[in-house]
C-alpha cells in the first residue's frame, strides 16, 4: 500500500525572493543610475581602479535586472503543464549568471592590471576620491536593503554578493587615489585593482558553491539525510526507510520523497501524518511525497539507481 503526503507553500506567502522584490528594484534604480557617472569618469581619469569599479558596477546592473525578471518568472503560472516545479529554479539560474558576471569582471581587471605594469600612465586622483566616495554611499545603501533577504534567498543573496564586492571596490578606489595622491605613484591604482579582482573572485567561488549545490540537488545546507532518515524511522508504525531524497528547489522550498516500511497493523494515515509534521517542523521541508510500503512489499528491489 501506499500513499502520498503534500504540503504546498509555492504562492507567494511562501516565496523567498518574492517577499524582497522590492528591495531588489530600489537597489537596481540606485546602481544603474550611478553607473553611467562613474563610467564616465573612469575613462575621463584614466583609472583602472575606477573602471574595474564601474565594470563591476555593470555587472550589478546586470545581475540586479536579472534577478528582479527571475522573481517575477518564479511567480508565474505555468500554462503548459509541463513545468511540474513551477519555474522557481530561474531565480538560481539568476545567481548562477551573477557568478558568472563577477567572474568575468575579475579577469578583466586583473589582464588588464598585468598589461599595465611596467608602462607609464597617467592618473587623476582627484575624480578617483569623488566618484569613489559617491559610489560607496550609493553601494552601503543597496547592501542595507539587500542585507535582509539574503539570508532567505539565494536570488537575493546574489544581489546582495554582488553589491558587497561593489562596495568593497568603491573603499579600493578610495584608498587606491588617496595613495596615488599622496605617493605621485600610479602603481598604487594597479595594485588595488588586482586586489579588487582577487576579493570578487573569492566572493564569486563561494557563492557559486551554493548554486551548483542546488543546481545538482544536493541535501539543503543544514540538513543532514541520516538525521532526517532516523527521525521518519522513529515515528510510530515506522520499521524501515529507504529512498529518502532531499533537495532545494529554490530559496525556501526545500523538497522531500521517501520510502516508509511499516509494520504490521500500522495505522498508515497516522504514519503519513506525523512523518509529513516532522519533515515540515523539525527540518523545514514544506513539500514532501511519502510512500508508505507494507513490509512484505518488494517492488523497490528493481529499482536500479
Amino acid at each position: 500500500m501506499s500513499g502520498h503526503s503534500h504540503s504546498h507553500s509555492h504562492g507567494a506567502g511562501g516565496h523567498a525572493s518574492g517577499r524582497h522584490r522590492w528591495r531588489l528594484a530600489v537597489s537596481f534604480g540606485l546602481i544603474a543610475s550611478f553607473f553611467g557617472v562613474e563610467l564616465a569618469y573612469g575613462l575621463l581619469s584614466g583609472s583602472l581602479a575606477l573602471l574595474s569599479d564601474a565594470g563591476h558596477m555593470a555587472a550589478d546592473v546586470v545581475a540586479l535586472g536579472a534577478a528582479l525578471v527571475a522573481t517575477r518568472i518564479a511567480t508565474r503560472p505555468d500554462t503548459t503543464g509541463r513545468r511540474t516545479y513551477g519555474s522557481y529554479r530561474a531565480e538560481v539560474f539568476a545567481s548562477l549568471l551573477s557568478v558568472l558576471l563577477m567572474l568575468g569582471v575579475a579577469v578583466y581587471v586583473v589582464i588588464e592590471a598585468i598589461g599595465r605594469i611596467g608602462a607609464s600612465a597617467e592618473v587623476a586622483a582627484g575624480p578617483m576620491l569623488v566618484v569613489g566616495a559617491i559610489g560607496l554611499a550609493v553601494n552601503l545603501v543597496a547592501m542595507l536593503l539587500l542585507r535582509a533577504g539574503a539570508s532567505e534567498s539565494l536570488n537575493v543573496k546574489g544581489a546582495y554578493m554582488e553589491v558587497v564586492a561593489d562596495t568593497a571596490g568603491s573603499v579600493g578606489v578610495i584608498v587606491a587615489g588617496w595613495l596615488v595622491a599622496a605617493t605621485g605613484q600610479p602603481v598604487w591604482d594597479t595594485v588595488i585593482a588586482l586586489a579588487i579582482g582577487a576579493f570578487i573572485s573569492v566572493r564569486a567561488v563561494a557563492l557559486g558553491r551554493e548554486v551548483f549545490a542546488v543546481l545538482g540537488q544536493h541535501a539543503p545546507a543544514g540538513m543532514d539525510p541520516a538525521d532526517v532518515a532516523d527521525d521518519l524511522a522513529s515515528v510510530d508504525g515506522v520499521k524501515d526507510v529507504h529512498d529518502l531524497h532531499l533537495w532545494t528547489l529554490t530559496s525556501g522550498m526545500n523538497v522531500a520523497t521517501a520510502h516508509l516500511v511499516t509494520a504490521d497493523g500500522a495505522n498508515n494515515h497516522a504514519v503519513l501524518d506525523q512523518a509529513r509534521d516532522l519533515l515540515r517542523d523539525r527540518h523545514g521541508v514544506a513539500h514532501a511525497t511519502l510512500q508508505v510500503e507494507p513490509s512484505d512489499h518488494h517492488g523497490c528491489d528493481r529499482v536500479g539507481w
